[in-house]
């Protein structure tokens, strides 16, 4: 259905991130339910019946790297992804153990290599990058791993590219966020500067936030575990059980648009029925304009 300029989305991603999921069920920090919280962000996606491509997990799968968190999370998401009927794409974080990660959702025992992968959504393309640095919770990228990205955009997309890796280069107004940034940012910006990566996907911080990165807009969504409080004062740091959220990414010829979902059981306070949509649906765009100026209080 199209009633405004544009028409739907080509492909619509859901970005999820931050998952940290703990062994034997245990919940993170002694009080938040991790494995509820994923549970509400796969019910609210199915809930949509928006048609989705991929469900893109930006790292920290796991918050110790252990192999029941990962099946743990792999048994919520995989019967969710098949009854939506999309594609499941896993991205490595600093909290995750590359072996394990691998084992528990790949099926790949045996193997530590960073987790770099390409997928093609009927001719969107999705990258995603392993920047995590095993013992450490910063970011790198290895010059391998720069090589192999510069030939996968060696050559365009039909649609495009999105680039999803689990630390974001962009700023961070959290001073604590900033030690454990991407390291020498300025090596992936020549890499993709003028590509045809059109948005890149991050996770880490546990808030939701944008910027520019190489002339690329970056969106980073916030956790499902928990999040980050950026109005906090400077000298603390400020983790809260609130705020939980997931990213839908409509991406349209010229545009990719990013848009947040919060996840909890909220008052419904307006509603539309089916009625009020058919109407919307048989309206031409000057006789919406003059329903909706009559609908104002």
């Amino acid at each position: 259905m199209q009633l405004g300029q544009y028409p739907p989305a080509d492909h619509v991603l859901a970005h999820i991130s931050d998952t940290h999921f703990l062994g034997g069920r245990r919940p993170l920090y002694g009080s938040i339910d991790t494995d509820a919280n994923l549970e509400a962000a796969m019910a609210a996606l199915e809930a949509s019946r928006i048609d989705i491509d991929a469900l893109v997990f930006t790292g920290d799968i796991a918050d110790l790297g252990e192999a029941d968190a990962y099946g743990r999370v792999r048994a919520i998401v995989e019967p969710a992804a098949r009854r939506m009927g999309a594609e499941i794409l896993w991205v490595m974080g600093n909290h995750d153990d590359r072996s394990a990660f691998r084992a528990g959702l790949l099926d790949e025992v045996g193997v530590a290599a960073p987790v770099d992968r390409v997928v093609s959504l009927d001719g969107l393309r999705v990258i995603t990058l392993d920047t995590s640095v095993p013992g450490y919770h910063h970011g790198e990228l290895s010059a391998e791993q720069l090589d192999w990205l510069r030939e996968q955009v060696a050559t365009d997309a039909p649609h495009g590219s999105i680039l999803a890796l689990h630390h974001p280069p962009i700023p961070s107004p959290v001073a604590y966020m900033q030690v454990l940034e991407l390291q020498r940012q300025h090596e992936l910006a020549d890499v993709i500067r003028g590509s045809d990566i059109r948005a890149i996907l991050g996770g880490h911080l546990h808030y939701s936030t944008h910027g520019l990165f190489a002339g690329i807009p970056v969106a980073v969504a916030a956790a499902t575990c928990y999040t980050m409080d950026v109005s906090a004062p400077d000298s603390t740091l400020v983790g809260r059980d609130g705020g939980q959220s997931i990213t839908l990414v409509h991406v349209y010829a010229d545009q990719v648009v990013h848009s947040i979902v919060p996840l909890g059981d909220f008052p419904v306070v307006a509603r539309f029925d089916s009625d009020f949509t058919r109407r919307l649906e048989s309206a031409d765009p000057v006789e919406l304009r003059e329903y909706y100026a009559k609908q104002q209080g």
